[in-house]
């Protein structure tokens, strides 16, 4: 049943919002402005005419080529599109212009409803150095860290040995893990600086570093806060993001499975105090590092707008984030709102992953083609927020994920559980993907104990991802994919056939005849 919300008790009623994004966000976006009763229009270039989340909106607008520079990321084309629509609110959803302070200006200078947090907010989160004085400032923990503002050698090993070694070398600004060094010892600091400021000029126009102790062992693990108009900053809890390739996410959880009741007390407080500390309104995100030895969290950063992994706190604590920013914007309090008129509890586990369109066995390299053929799972408990339909191209133009799927369990264990089945009952055909990574890696015996760190995929498969070993016969293996009705690949027992991998078309087949002219009998 579609749930529906009373007008707004603030003042500002918004009836259109523009949602400055594409894919599975602005799918969702459009989804939450049908649950408060406002009208959505989508902006779309010549790439996404056609698109499942042009088709999700009540109007659309297009804005461009195929190239993000000329389309997504053109403040003045998204604000003639909101003119032209008579959108009275924007929502930027997250990537592309989400943590843009001169956005967030220009879409209140066009007299429009930013939905997002101030742009002096925005703006004072952008150096990861000023964010960690703030941190200081509302009684947040931070990792012994030093801004490198003399490059000479005796100045860079005398900061390293202050900070203590291991140390990580990062870029002031941008984000994504670019332009981060590890050092273990004195005879790799310079190097690693130089490399990190070619990166960070390529990457964020601008070379600015600082160094920080290297926390071994850690867990991400991040708090999502939300806040009104009127000074009232709560958080929803926390979530685990630690199984990450290459500092992006890859499996995300709620609540994280290690902590005890104290800690996450502390470290949902830190979160919440730092959004206090900055005058935030709306949601975002406090990122931490936590570790395991000394059993303490850090301030790592934080993202000035809704997360990719926001669904699996819904899950858990029954707050719609989306309809909640939608509601904050108009002026609501939170306080008048049913889902924090009493404290928000946690009720069970939800785990996430991201399907990509991509090869990890070959790097994590993105991949195009069209999707002949998609079938998500229909199961209870289990969301998908997709962005794609079948038939869709899926180019290079922008990133590659398609969907993100996520279950809900009465405990952690239930959850892994019927995320996998989920997943076995996906059927994605005309490009390579991740599924059969994210199903190998949910099944492996430190996931299932919650035994995880940050560096951990990179230490169980280097560089390259697991994935189905190349074959010459690729096209005979679609075929008997495509005979067993995208099928999962369990035996009527519940377990692989014998001997035969769990993505094996034959394995799929296991238990169920097959004749080379017909279907299974």
């Amino acid at each position: 049943m579609t749930q529906t919300f009373p007008a707004p008790t603030g003042g500002r009623n918004i009836r259109r919002v523009l949602i400055a994004n594409r894919g599975e966000i602005a799918v969702r976006i459009a989804h939450a402005c049908a649950m408060a009763n406002i009208e959505s229009v989508a902006i779309y270039s010549d790439a996404d005419a056609d698109a499942l989340f042009v088709r999700h909106a009540t109007m659309a607008v297009h804005v461009g080529p195929a190239a993000a520079a000329e389309s997504y990321l053109n403040i003045e084309r998204i604000l003639d599109a909101a003119e032209r629509s008579g959108a009275d609110a924007v929502h930027p959803g997250y990537g592309f212009l989400s943590e843009n302070m001169m956005f967030a200006r220009a879409v209140a200078d066009a007299g429009l409803v930013w939905i997002g947090p101030p742009p002096e907010a925005i703006g004072g989160m952008e150096s990861k150095t000023d964010a960690k004085q703030v941190a200081e400032q509302a009684g947040v923990p931070v990792t012994p860290a030093q801004r490198l503002t003399d490059l000479s050698e005796a100045a860079l090993l005398a900061a390293a040995e202050a900070v203590g070694y291991p140390v990580l070398v990062k870029p002031e600004h941008g984000g994504g893990g670019k332009g981060m060094q590890r050092v273990d010892e004195p005879g790799e600091l310079i190097a690693a600086v130089a490399t990190a400021r070619r990166v960070a000029q390529a990457a964020f126009n601008s070379d600015a570093l600082f160094i920080e102790r290297y926390v071994e062992n850690a867990r991400h693990v991040e708090v999502q806060v939300i806040a009104d108009g009127h000074g009232d900053v709560r958080h929803v809890f926390e979530r685990e993001c630690s199984l990450q390739r290459r500092h992006q996410k890859v499996v995300e959880e709620a609540p994280c499975a290690v902590l005890s009741d104290a800690e996450r007390a502390a470290i949902c407080e830190s979160g919440r105090a730092f959004a206090a500390q900055v005058g935030y309104v709306g949601a975002g995100t406090v990122e931490f590092l936590f570790d395991p030895i000394r059993r303490e969290h850090y301030f790592l950063e934080m993202n000035t707008r809704l997360q990719v992994e926001h669904p699996v706190t819904e899950l858990v604590s029954g707050v719609d984030l989306v309809v909640t920013q939608l509601r904050v914007a108009q002026g609501e309090r939170l306080a008048d709102m049913a889902a924090f008129s009493s404290p928000v509890s946690l009720r069970g586990h939800a785990v996430e992953v991201r399907i990509y369109a991509e090869d990890p066995a070959a790097g994590y390299l993105p991949q195009v083609g069209t999707l002949e053929r998609l079938r998500w799972p229909h199961a209870p408990f289990v969301r998908v927020d997709s962005g794609v339909a079948e038939g869709d191209t899926i180019a290079m133009h922008y990133d590659p994920m398609l969907a993100k799927i996520i279950a809900w369990g009465a405990d952690r264990s239930e959850a892994i559980a019927r995320l996998q089945s989920a997943l076995r009952a996906t059927v994605i055909h005309g490009v390579n993907t991740n599924l059969a990574m994210l199903i190998e890696v949910l099944d492996r015996a430190e996931v299932r104990s919650a035994d995880l760190h940050t560096g951990s995929l990179g230490h169980w498969y280097g560089d390259a991802g697991p994935g189905m070993p190349p074959r010459d016969d690729d096209m005979t293996l679609v075929a008997l994919a495509s005979a067993a009705g995208g099928a999962t690949p369990a035996t009527a027992s519940g377990e692989t056939a014998a001997g035969l991998g769990p993505h094996d078309p034959w394995a799929t087949l296991a238990g169920r005849g097959f004749r080379a002219n017909g279907g299974a009998a």
